[in-house]
């Protein structure tokens, strides 16, 4: 007979050596489905890991976007884990990266052509703030009514999505554009661009940010009273009520950082990589952040490695889809599968594999 056990505190070395069995395990059953898919699954693997960065052919133009696509995901899962650390699940950061990206986009736009130097800064500040109003929606709805934040803010994603395709209609829209959906180009705005800082390395102030973020999350962490009353909610919520944490204040603070950073990020991006709002502008970083964030068990440096490592993925699969023909949702999976394995390498963290049969009490 196999059960589980529960240990009486979770295991140190199973919280480390869980992220390294996921990816191991996510790359053998990946190559599984690379091979049911008619492929060889030594190429595909060494395709989407080792193409990017080692292979000549292919660096020079993937290894800059290693930052490009790290930048929005790690920025976003630093505001995800801080408030996962607290017990509070914040699963539309699509949704706020959307609604970012709109606000700092309306904003450039609104001020179209002129060319002066606050219009970048008010670009991010509306960005943040849109993020953020976005995130206090479930926020307050939570600490008024007690209602599911995963639900309201999940659902918000779609409501988003329907505001950014009416604006890509409507509002927005390009008048030069001939009638096709989608805003005018932000790269052909100067004021408004959000350009690379240092030419051929990909890294640009939505990178910045990022890095700015995991500095910023680790100290609150470590040395603010805010960061132990987040640890203290999440590991011991009881304790956490008779030490006079106040539930509402942190409810509000962890979705509205969080909310403000996905919506930083979807300023960087539609100001950036993306250069305009469109029908698809949205690409799933919200909820890959998700997977960033678990992956780097929650820890702002390990948050930082785990977005580098699934950035490499993006890059990889859209290389594997071009050199192999794999097909766009077979990339999808193979992140799913990461998360898959990690989520279920977790219980061995907080549980003992027991043979034998139960003693009776």
């Amino acid at each position: 007979m196999i059960r589980l056990e529960k240990r009486p505190e979770p295991s140190q070395a199973w919280t480390y050596v869980t992220p390294l069995l996921a990816v191991l395990a996510t790359m053998i059953a990946g190559g599984m489905l690379f091979a049911i898919l008619g492929k060889d699954p030594f190429v595909a693997i060494r395709t989407i890991f080792w193409d990017p960065l080692f292979n000549e052919q292919f660096a020079a133009f993937s290894r800059p976007q290693l930052l490009v696509k790290a930048g929005p995901l790690i920025l976003i899962a630093i505001g995800l884990s801080l408030g996962f650390r607290a017990g509070i699940w914040n699963i539309g950061a699509e949704g706020q990266y959307i609604i970012g990206a709109l606000c700092g986009a309306g904003v450039a736009l609104a001020f179209y052509p002129l060319e002066a130097v606050f219009i970048f800064p008010l670009m991010i500040l509306a960005g943040a703030l849109g993020g953020w109003a976005w995130a206090m929606i479930p926020g307050l709805l939570k600490t008024q009514f007690n209602t599911n934040e995963i639900l309201v803010s999940l659902l918000l994603v779609y409501v988003a999505e329907q505001l950014m395709a009416s604006m890509a209609l409507g509002l927005l829209r390009n008048p030069d554009g001939g009638g096709f959906p989608g805003s005018r180009n932000l790269g052909d705005y100067p004021a408004a661009s959000n350009e690379e800082l240092i030419a051929g390395t990909g890294m640009h102030w939505g990178v910045v940010a990022a890095f700015i973020a995991v500095i910023f999350a680790y100290i609150l962490l470590n040395r603010h009273r805010m960061g132990y009353n987040i640890r203290l909610a999440g590991q011991a919520p009881r304790a956490a009520r008779f030490a006079g944490v106040n539930a509402t204040r942190l409810v509000l603070f962890c979705l509205g950082l969080s909310g403000a950073l996905a919506g930083l990020a979807g300023l960087f991006e539609v100001a950036g990589p993306a250069g305009q709002i469109t029908i698809d502008f949205n690409v799933g970083y919200g909820f890959t952040a998700i997977i960033v964030a678990f992956l780097g068990r929650l820890h702002p440096v390990g948050i930082l490695f785990a977005g580098l490592l699934m950035a490499l993925t993006y890059i990889g699969g859209e290389l594997a889809q071009f050199m192999l023909g794999l097909p766009a949702a077979a990339i999808q999976a193979f992140q799913g599968m990461l998360l898959f394995f990690l989520l279920a390498g977790d219980v061995l963290t907080n549980y003992r594999i027991r043979i034998g049969r139960a003693e009776v009490a």
